[in-house]
């Protein structure tokens, strides 16, 4: 009868103790989750399907919010492309504009009438009219001068530039920092620096437009090289980066190398 008692008691104890592990094994996971990054509007063709004009807008989920960077230069051919690649404007809880230009911000009263219960995030230097257009639409403004966290894990650089304020977007995950470019006219590598100081880890992946169209080879494999050396894993330029520079890149980077364009799905496992 002993025997059976304590045969049941140490029952017991093993089945409590594969509970607990499993309990342990759930909580460990919790919060886990992909990083998902969607390139919804450029001038670089990847998904035949979608239509490319010049801008740029890049949907980012897997953060506390859904977020969209910049919404290109026609709404219309936002709303389609995203139409075919199921994405729902309603579902987006914020936006995150880089810079005035309106190959960037042209789709915004588009997007308005299809989401005006969004938080839009924008330089401090942007003109009146656009803050007007956000609050009359019934948005939420937040008008960004300095370094700010968007929500948890992600950041905006604040304004960086001179004659031209831009921010970028910054993700930190557990790969290490993404940043989310729109023009970078501030300098691609200022911007990589910038993020380095304010999250303190390495570049897991740039994304965006690079500005560097135009610019002589040899200028490009110094940029390029700068990149490398401030430990950048990997790179997608797109929109304003230019084909010469997409080259060099690819030639440099190989397999970490990411061809981008309108289209471009970019997955980050496990990276919260």
């Amino acid at each position: 009868m002993l025997c059976i008692m304590v045969g049941l008691e140490m029952s017991r104890i093993i089945w409590l103790i594969i509970t607990l592990v499993f309990c342990i094994s759930i909580v460990s996971t919790a919060g886990a989750g992909d990083l998902d990054l969607t390139v919804v509007y450029d001038n670089n063709p990847f998904d035949e399907s979608l239509e490319t004009r010049w801008g740029f807008s890049c949907l980012v989920e897997g953060p506390q919010e859904t977020i969209i960077f910049d919404l290109g230069g026609e709404g219309s051919v936002l709303l389609r492309n995203s139409e075919r690649l199921k994405i729902d404007p309603k579902a987006i809880d914020l936006v995150v504009l880089s810079h005035i230009h309106g190959d960037h911000i042209g789709g915004l009263p588009t997007f308005l009438k299809k989401n005006p219960d969004v938080t839009v995030y924008l330089p401090k230097s942007f003109p009146i009219r656009v803050k007007d257009m956000v609050l009359r639409a019934g948005g939420r403004l937040v008008e960004v001068q300095g370094p700010i966290e968007i929500c948890k894990d992600v950041y905006s650089t604040g304004e960086i530039g001179d004659w031209l304020k831009e921010e970028s977007l910054i993700v930190k995950t557990s790969k290490g920092a993404v940043i989310v470019t729109g023009c970078a006219h501030p300098g691609i590598v200022n911007i990589v620096k910038k993020t380095k100081e304010m999250v303190n880890t390495d570049i897991f992946l740039a994304l965006g437009g690079f500005h560097l169209g135009g610019m002589s080879s040899q200028r490009i494999e110094e940029i390029v090289n700068e990149m490398k050396r401030e430990g950048v894993k990997k790179v997608a330029p797109c929109h304003c980066s230019g084909d010469l520079a997409r080259k060099l890149f690819k030639e440099v980077y190989g397999e970490n190398y990411i061809p981008a364009g309108v289209g471009t799905r970019i997955k980050i496992k496990e990276a919260f």
